[in-house]
């Protein structure tokens, strides 16, 4: 009898051990973005005339910001162990100048930063609406750990025009 027990007792902690790595294997999710945050170049103006004499630029883990800022609807993104990325972005436009409300005929990549190491898509062109959508690999890979994770949607030269706010509930 106490054999028996033993040998059931075994077999449920087995099939629960393989349970949990199975659900671990299934779960390779590194980081989710729900929301964002359109882009004001300058965080900080010194002076009181219409110009600034002293500025401080928004840069973000050494990228820098465009010279006008941009507004974004939504935007989400699911990233996964391995660099796999899918971003779906809303109503990225131009806040100010004269293309306001505009594209400015502008094409995008996602950047996710860890650790100070950037990990960029392709660029995809931006939707007369301001629309887009990334599906793709992050290259290099990121690591399968990244504690302080950043999204930055970034343009052909490199400038910053929305961020993603990290999911703080499913990872």
């Amino acid at each position: 009898m106490l054999k028996t027990a033993l040998a059931v007792i075994v077999a449920i902690g087995i099939g629960a051990s393989i349970a949990i790595v199975g659900h671990a294997a299934a779960d390779d999710g590194l980081v989710k973005f729900d929301g964002g945050i359109g882009v004001i170049p300058v965080s900080a103006g010194v002076g009181t005339g219409a110009t600034a004499t002293d500025v401080t630029r928004n840069i973000v883990d050494n990228v820098q910001p465009p010279g006008q800022p941009w507004v974004i609807r939504d935007l989400s993104a699911d990233i996964r162990v391995g660099g796999k990325i899918s971003v779906r972005g809303e109503g990225l436009l131009l806040a100010g100048g004269n293309g306001i409300g505009t594209t400015a005929n502008q094409s995008v990549r996602a950047t996710l930063i860890c650790d100070g190491q950037l990990f960029n898509t392709d660029l995809v062109a931006l939707e007369p609406n301001g629309d887009f959508r990334i599906d793709d690999v992050l290259t290099p890979a990121p690591p399968a750990v990244c504690a302080s994770p950043v999204l930055l949607i970034r343009n052909t030269g490199g400038a910053w025009f929305a961020a993603g706010i990290p999911d703080l509930g499913d990872h």
